[in-house]
C-alpha cells in the first residue's frame, strides 16, 4: 500500500541527529531569508528610482542591515521549530536579540550619515563667498560626530545589559556611588569633555572647516574637525594637531570668522627727502593693476617719525588671507623697484652733521677716510 508523502518525511526526521536537523533547519532559514532579502531589495529599488537622492541613498546604502534585518526576522521562527534544547534555544534566541539592538544601531548610523552627507550638497566649500557654506558644513559634521557617538554608545550599553552578569555589575556599580563611581568620573574625563566640547563648538562655532587660523604661532586652514581633535593644514602642508578643547580654553586668531576678506600691511622705511604723494600715486597704481586687490581699501600713510627715518605704511585688501599675503609681497617688490630707480637717494641712510653744517657721513666709513673728509 502507498504510503503518503508525510509519512516518509516523519521517518527521515525520525531517523536524522537532532543536531543536523537544527542545522539544516537554521540554514534552510538563512537561505530563505537571503532570497526574501533579494527580492524585496530589487523591489525598494524600483519604488525609490523615481525618489529623491535621500531615499536612494538610503536604499543603496542600507543594503546589508536589510539582508541582516530579513535573516534575523526569518530565524525567529526557525529557532522555534528547530528541536533544540531549553539552553540551546536560549543561547539562539539571545543571539537573535543581539543582532536586532545592532541592526538598530546600524541603521541608525547609516540614517544619519545619508542625511548628512544630502544635506550638505547644497553647500560648495569652493565658491568666493562660502562663509555660509563653511558655517553649515562644521555645524553638521560636529553634530554628526556626536550623535554617531552617542549611537554606538547607546548600542553597546543595551547589547551589554542583555547579560544578566554585566547588568548586575553595572546595578551595583552605580548604586555603590563610592571610589568606583570617582574612578569611573576620572577615566571617563577626557571623552565627556571632548564631547561637550564639540558640541559647544557646533554651537558657538569659534572655527568652521576651511577657517584661516593663526594658532600655536602657526597659520594655516581647518582641515578637518573630528569628536576628539581639530586638524589644521599648514602653510607648508604641515599638519598641525590640536585638541578640541583647545579652541574652548586658548585665545587664537581666526583670520575668516565673519569674513575671507582682509587687508594686509606693508611697512617700509625710507628718507625723510622722499615725496610720499609720489609714494601714493605708486601704490595706488601697483594695486588697480594687480588682479589680487579686491578694490576696497588701499591707503599710504606716514605714521613715525625715526632718528634716521620715518616710517611709511601701506594698507590693502583682498578677498582672502592667502591673496593679501601675495598682494603684500607683490607691493613691496614693486615699489622697492620704483624707489631704487627713481629715487634712489631716499632709501635709509646714515649721516652726521658737522659743526660747519657740512654732511659728514661717518658712521659708514672707517675712522681713515673720515680724516681724510675732514682734512
Amino acid at each position: 500500500m502507498e504510503q503518503p508523502l508525510e509519512y516518509y518525511i516523519e521517518m527521515v526526521i525520525r531517523w536524522l541527529p537532532n543536531w543536523l536537523l537544527s542545522m539544516m533547519t537554521l540554514i534552510a532559514a538563512v537561505f530563505v531569508g537571503w532570497l526574501i532579502h533579494r527580492f524585496a531589495f530589487r523591489l525598494l529599488t524600483r519604488i525609490v528610482a523615481n525618489r529623491d537622492l535621500f531615499w536612494r541613498s538610503l536604499v543603496s546604502r542600507t543594503e546589508r542591515p536589510l539582508r541582516l534585518a530579513v535573516v534575523t526576522w526569518v530565524m525567529v521562527p526557525a529557532v522555534s521549530i528547530a528541536p533544540l534544547n531549553d539552553s540551546e534555544t536560549g543561547i539562539l534566541r539571545h543571539i537573535l536579540l543581539l543582532c536586532f539592538i545592532v541592526l538598530i544601531g546600524w541603521m541608525s548610523r547609516t540614517t544619519l550619515h545619508i542625511w548628512t552627507t544630502v544635506y550638505l550638497r547644497r553647500f560648495k566649500l569652493d565658491a568666493e563667498d562660502n562663509l555660509l557654506a563653511r558655517k553649515h558644513v562644521t555645524q553638521s559634521r560636529i553634530m554628526e560626530r556626536v550623535a554617531a557617538t552617542l549611537i554606538i554608545a547607546f548600542t553597546l550599553s543595551a547589547a551589554l545589559m542583555t547579560f544578566p552578569a554585566v547588568r548586575q555589575y553595572g546595578v551595583s556599580l552605580m548604586a555603590s556611588a563610592g571610589v568606583a563611581g570617582i574612578v569611573l568620573g576620572l577615566a571617563l574625563q577626557p571623552v565627556l569633555k571632548n564631547l561637550f566640547a564639540g558640541i559647544q563648538l557646533a554651537i558657538t562655532q569659534p572655527i568652521r572647516i576651511d577657517d584661516a587660523l593663526l594658532v600655536e604661532g602657526e597659520w594655516g586652514k581647518v582641515e578637518e574637525i573630528t569628536s576628539t581633535y581639530v586638524v589644521v593644514k599648514l602653510w607648508d602642508w604641515r599638519r598641525l594637531i590640536l585638541p578640541l578643547g583647545y579652541f574652548i580654553e586658548k585665545p587664537f586668531q581666526n583670520w575668516t570668522r565673519e569674513g575671507a576678506a582682509l587687508i594686509g600691511t606693508v611697512m617700509i622705511y625710507l628718507d625723510y627727502t622722499i615725496p610720499v604723494a609720489d609714494v601714493r600715486r605708486k601704490v595706488e597704481e601697483i594695486a588697480a593693476a594687480s588682479s589680487l586687490w579686491d578694490r576696497q581699501v588701499v591707503n599710504v600713510a606716514v605714521t613715525d617719525f625715526r632718528e634716521n627715518v620715518m616710517e611709511v605704511r601701506i594698507l590693502v585688501s583682498a578677498s582672502d588671507a592667502g591673496k593679501a599675503f601675495d598682494l603684500r609681497c607683490e607691493v613691496r617688490e614693486k615699489l622697492i623697484a620704483f624707489i631704487q630707480q627713481d629715487y634712489p637717494a631716499s632709501l635709509p641712510k646714515v649721516r652726521a652733521e658737522s659743526a660747519e653744517g657740512q654732511d659728514v657721513r661717518t658712521a659708514a666709513l672707517g675712522d681713515g677716510a673720515a680724516r681724510v673728509m675732514q682734512s
